[in-house]
């Protein structure tokens, strides 16, 4: 699809040695930098994230978790699952002998922070720089000051109450009791002065000392079960990434905890249809895939949990004829009564990143919900998870709230291959959304023949419980159509998620980037 020039918008950006895509410039440019200066994608994405720690925290931190996926030309993918656990005293009795129904917004929210050790692990693999110099971008605007850009200051906005109930959150996120507005310079010293230990000590400095007594101080005034020893004992895994192939092409995902299994699970439902006949911006379109979505998702939430408590094996959620048996539920002409799926809630940073010699990247970084939960540390400045609220009450559920347990997990970095090769590095921020913004791009690409850029500009469209919620930019006979076929929709307050991506021409021997829009960031490469 050929792009309208007189039309707004952005090309994708092209380049030959290396390129990287985030949600903010500062962070971009922080990737590109330490490429030419000799560091790898693994060296740039870590880079990148711990500068969208400082400039962009209502999405992310240091106190969050992280996953990621890398790819080197001629070598299986490499998976990472950086997400923490609840504490080992964790007690599902406590809390419901205290009445309590869902985690919520409990202090039990918060499960020990996964992404120092990730960071660590993916530089210990596949870098050539350590933490001490990765860190130093995001040191100098912690210490020195950053300006806030539009989208961080609009969402920072949203978040005054929330971190006016929390000391720490206050005494480090506000400024005079109110957030910054855009274009104001702020500084975060409590922050750079963590980042700084970090970079002389490397990450077991987060999980044992002043640091790990800091945050297990702070959980333990507010009665969590996480102490010091679950600080101590976190331990992050290499894991063997999962797969399905669509019309030849391999999705590549982190296995469960993590929610990917959702998305190839949509693929091997879509399989089943003429998806490239339909209008991409039609509504037979949106409504197909908006059944195969409340289908995929009601799989995840019977069946996804910490993979080493799940009951039904990921091979099996993974079989084709799992996928025809689904498929078969959906019917074309109206809306069909299937099993209710949850609201999504999620902040979060994707990024992606390619060197020079064809390392690509796919690295995502999170607090879960806007600022975590909203507790964070007054002497270290750390803003902490609330992944733990993803965990269920549910007696008889694999994803119940135990000791040493992951939660289900949002968070997914996603990559394609095609014959054994990294065709494309890619995300989509967004909680629940994420999996259904992965089809939606490989669908965009491989059926509609959408540039890079195409596909992440189109717009998107989710359910919310029981209610379709779509974009600014969906068509009215669009709309018209969802409604004849039973779907209630409403206009989305708030755009679905933010997505980067890089792909790999090998024929031509460049990449090709693109960058949301609905974010600060873009692609660039060099």
């Amino acid at each position: 699809m050929s792009r309208d020039f007189q039309l707004p918008g952005r090309s994708p950006v092209i380049a030959g040695e290396g390129m990287a895509a985030t949600s903010h410039p500062l962070a971009t440019l922080a990737a590109v930098e330490t490429l030419r200066a000799g560091g790898t994608a693994a060296d740039a994405a870590v880079a990148a994230c711990a500068t969208l720690c400082v400039v962009e925290p209502a999405m992310t931190g240091i106190g969050g978790d992280c996953y990621s996926l890398v790819s080197k030309p001629g070598r299986p993918v490499w998976g990472y699952n950086g997400s923490g656990r609840a504490g080992r005293k964790a007690s599902f009795d406590t809390l419901r002998a205290k009445g309590m129904a869902e985690i919520g917004e409990s202090i039990h929210a918060v499960t020990v922070p996964g992404a120092l050790d990730a960071w660590e692990a993916i530089l210990k693999d596949h870098g050539r720089f350590g933490l001490d110099r990765n860190l130093q971008t995001a040191i100098k605007y912690a210490e020195g000051g950053f300006p806030i850009a539009a989208r961080v200051a609009f969402d920072w906005s949203r978040y005054v109450d929330k971190l006016k109930a929390d000391a720490g959150a206050s005494k480090h996120y506000l400024f005079n009791g109110q957030s910054p507005k855009e274009g104001d310079v702020i500084r975060l010293p409590a922050l750079a002065r963590t980042l700084k230990i970090l970079a002389a000590k490397g990450a077991r400095a987060f999980y044992e000392g002043e640091l790990a007594d800091d945050m297990a101080q702070t959980l333990a005034a507010k009665g969590s079960f996480i102490d010091a020893q679950d600080f101590a004992s976190h331990r992050g895994d290499a894991v063997t990434p999962i797969s399905t192939n669509y019309k030849g092409l391999d999705l590549v995902e982190i296995p469960p905890n993590g929610q990917g299994l959702v998305a190839l699970v949509m693929l091997n439902i879509l399989e089943h249809f003429d998806v490239a006949s339909l209008d991409p911006y039609g509504p037979e379109r949106f409504h197909l895939m908006l059944e195969v979505a409340r289908i995929a998702y009601a799989v995840r939430d019977t069946h996804i949990a910490d993979e080493a408590h799940m009951r039904t094996p990921v091979a099996d959620l993974l079989d084709k004829g799992f996928a025809k048996k689904l498929a078969a539920l959906i019917d074309m002409s109206k809306r069909a009564q299937l099993p209710k799926a949850p609201a999504p809630n999620s902040d979060t940073i994707y990024l992606s990143v390619v060197d020079k010699d064809r390392m690509a990247v796919s690295f995502i970084n999170s607090l879960y919900s806007a600022f975590g939960l909203g507790v964070c540390t007054e002497k270290s400045g750390i803003m902490l998870t609330n992944r733990g609220a993803c965990f269920t009450l549910d007696p008889d559920h694999p994803n119940t709230f135990g000791p040493g347990k992951r939660p289900l997990h949002t968070i997914i970095p996603g990559m394609t291959m095609r014959d054994g090769r990294c065709d494309m590095s890619f995300g989509v921020m967004g909680g629940a959304y994420q999996p259904m913004g992965h089809v939606q791009i490989v669908n965009n690409m491989l059926d509609y023949g959408m540039d890079i850029q195409q596909a992440i500009d189109c717009p998107r469209f989710f359910f919310e419980g029981e209610q379709t919620l779509v974009e600014s930019g969906t068509p009215p006979a669009t709309i018209d159509g969802l409604i004849a076929r039973g779907h209630s929709v409403a206009k989305a307050d708030m755009p679905w998620g933010g997505s980067q991506a890089i792909k790999i021409d090998w024929d031509r021997g460049v990449l090709i980037g693109g960058s949301d829009a609905r974010k600060d960031g873009l692609a660039l490469g060099y």
